[in-house]
């Protein structure tokens, strides 16, 4: 179809929960009494995550608290890097920021159960932020790099005196975390990831509205920012499998066996200005080499270009690491909660180790051999690759794999390994050259996603993909399965698994592990077909590639997964009303699309756990109101029915029914009223 569908991306924001032993008991006297009940406590690290948005570069949201909820609502907080903490969520491509640890100890005879967790967002006007990417899709209402003026921006939600508002979001978990009671002999430490998934290219996340017939489209649009909804609780695996965000910080001091970097966090100054400063805050971190791969060290003051060190201690390397030294780290956890670095980036000023892209990348350029990244203000900014650039995959499960270049110079990008819409951290070889060179390339996420087509099982599918400069496209790519045999994360009661797997983003908790493919190929066939110029809407998703060998001597990109991910339709209007269907809890309307000749029915689940998310949008006197509507009750249900009216203006966004009905289920479903949208 001519009019493309636009897929909602997938994006998470983590906390990472991790059990650390508890102390040990002793006696009490010369008595030789019984041994004294010792806390139990878990170390809780707090991670945010998110994901990419093709048509923003810059999602800026400022973070004032995170806060622990337990079953009396009592609220224990968790301690922020600086205060508002500043996160552009665009940069956190399926990917954590870290941001502290908290040790929470139980003293008492019962155990303590937390139940979820409690954000607070700043929301005055200005303090959500958004910057249109500099290459946003094809239509997309404003200019590429636009930031778009606070006035446009109406955070829902905001509660609160003028100058001091807040959005509260209050998040349950699916699975509480419980603390045990006091013993004299408290169990060693596990590890209990939360993930915190803020849907960032939800529907129902950022809405634009514009008037219609008003022209001048992007200085009428008022920007709906929603936070009821787009933020739910997804569990994760093992924490060893995140991907940490590079953290900056000013060096303390290196411990005496020269295993430990001690630093203070820091974050650049916002804001930004340049020479960028920094901004140290209290938060003291300590990072251990990998004593047995080996850490790879930058001095960025010497001579350029910087040649690396490989170093299993930091004793070649105190001099520099004196205390005030600033650090850039790309680190992982281990099963215990501690960090090793990967690489190590060092510098007398922050600037130095700050000034360097990190974003997404908007183009890959072989024939020039220069890719286009954004940089920290969401700004696209031209890279050079040259023969000595090396390229890196993050790899966290693997110390040697994080620290192994997966590619030098530019052939690769001429076997196009490298892609539209990856999210990556360069490293350059001089921050004032013209143009820049890249060192290196942290790949520290490699999403392809698409059409999805031509399974073929035991080996490969094809996934196609159109964006608004046509030289980044990719026609039936092929992209091989991982094989059967390989692991790939656990399954719901912490057993491993291997082979492929899919799932529907709207329930991510239920995935179908499929190692031959087989179901997979049978869904892919389905489609929603609205005739004419509009067309078919095929199953669209979206793999976070990973990188092996698919041959005796071939590497490049595996599909270890793939989220099926809802397709935002055309602009549409209810062709029949709301109707009971025979499935219980199932009912269905009639759909019309700009562009198309054929009416398809969408199914809109009323169960409770899996409801379809839907959402009225007022616009009135010029304010854009969002409220959410709770389906799975009578009240819901009935102002659902009322406002589906023939002729009706409504948004949707879904995945093909599948079984040839041409029917789409819904995930996202959004109707107007008040003012009309164009």
């Amino acid at each position: 179809m001519n009019k493309k569908f636009h897929a909602v991306a997938l994006s998470a924001m983590m906390l990472a929960l991790l059990s650390a032993c508890g102390g040990g008991g002793g006696s009490s006297g010369s008595s030789g009494s019984a041994a004294t009940a010792t806390p139990s406590s878990v170390n809780v690290q707090t991670m945010l995550s998110d994901a990419a948005s093709e048509d923003w570069s810059n999602i800026s949201v400022n973070v004032l608290a995170i806060n622990l909820v337990d079953a009396n609502n009592n609220l224990t907080p968790i301690t922020l890097p600086s205060s508002p903490y500043n996160v552009n969520l665009t940069q956190l491509d399926n990917l954590a920021e870290m941001i502290n640890g908290t040790t929470l100890a139980n003293s008492t005879a019962s155990p303590i159960t937390y139940t979820g967790v409690q954000l607070v967002i700043s929301a005055n006007p200005g303090d959500v932020g958004l910057t249109v990417s500099g290459n946003p899709e094809s239509g997309f209402p404003v200019a590429a790099g636009t930031i778009v003026p606070s006035g446009q921006i109406q955070i829902q939600g905001a509660s609160g005196s003028s100058g001091s508002q807040t959005v509260t979001i209050p998040v349950n978990f699916a699975s509480p975390l419980v603390i045990p009671a006091a013993s004299a002999n408290p169990s060693t430490g596990t590890v209990a990831p939360i993930n915190i998934e803020f849907d960032l290219a939800n529907p129902a996340f950022i809405i634009g509205h514009t008037v219609a017939g008003s022209g001048s489209i992007g200085a009428s649009t008022i920007w709906a920012v929603n936070f009821n909804g787009p933020v739910h609780h997804k569990p994760i695996g093992s924490v060893t499998n995140q991907v940490l965000r590079h953290m900056y910080g000013s060096v303390t001091s290196v411990s005496t066996d020269n295993l430990t970097l001690n630093i203070d966090r820091a974050t650049p100054t916002l804001p930004l200005v340049s020479p960028e400063t920094a901004q140290i805050s209290t938060q003291a971190l300590a990072i251990k080499v990998d004593a047995a791969n080996g850490t790879l060290f930058y001095n960025l003051d010497a001579a350029k270009p910087v040649a690396p060190s490989t170093i299993k201690d930091f004793s070649s390397v105190s001099s520099i690491l004196a205390a005030g030294e600033f650090v850039r780290v790309a680190a992982r956890y281990q099963q215990d909660g501690s960090l090793v670095a990967t690489r190590i980036y060092a510098s007398s000023t922050f600037n130095t180790v700050f000034i360097s892209p990190e974003g997404h990348v908007l183009h890959v350029n072989p024939n020039t051999n220069t890719i286009t990244v954004d940089n920290a203000s969401g700004k696209p900014v031209k890279v050079q690759v040259t023969s000595n650039t090396q390229f890196f995959f993050r790899t966290p499960t693997s110390g040697l794999a994080d620290s192994t270049p997966i590619g030098t110079g530019t052939g690769f990008l001429a076997s196009k390994y490298l892609a539209r819409g990856f999210k990556v951290h360069l490293q350059v070889v001089d921050p004032l050259a013209s143009p820049l060179q890249a060192q290196t390339v942290d790949i520290e996420s490699a999403p392809y996603e698409g059409t999805i087509s031509n399974v073929v099982q035991g080996s490969s599918f094809d996934i196609t993909k159109a964006f608004a400069t046509a030289a980044d496209d990719y026609t039936d790519l092929v992209l091989n399965f991982i094989s059967s045999g390989t692991g790939n994360g656990v399954d719901a009661s912490g057993n491993p698994v291997t082979g492929f797997k899919y799932w529907n983003f709207a329930y991510p908790t239920q995935y179908t592990l499929d190692p031959t493919e087989s179901s997979f190929a049978q869904l892919v066939g389905q489609s929603v077909n609205f005739g004419g110029t509009a067309g078919a809407a095929p199953v669209y998703g979206i793999t976070h590639a990973v990188w092996g060998s698919t041959g005796a001597s071939t590497t490049g990109w595996l599909a270890p997964s793939v989220v099926l991910m809802p397709l935002t339709l055309p602009k549409g209007t209810v062709a029949s009303g709301l109707v009971a269907s025979a499935n219980a809890g199932i009912s269905t309307f009639g759909l019309s699309v700009k562009g198309g000749s054929t009416p398809v029915n969408v199914n809109v689940n009323a169960n409770a756990g899996s409801a379809t998310l839907v959402y009225q949008v007022d616009r009135s006197n010029g304010v854009v109101t969002v409220s959410p509507i709770d389906i799975t009750t009578s009240g819901g249900m009935n102002a659902l029915t009322t406002n589906l009216a023939i002729g009706a203006r409504v948004d949707v966004s879904g995945i093909p029914q599948g079984n040839n009905t041409n029917a789409m289920a819904a995930y996202v479903l959004k109707y107007y009223t008040g003012t009309q949208p164009e």
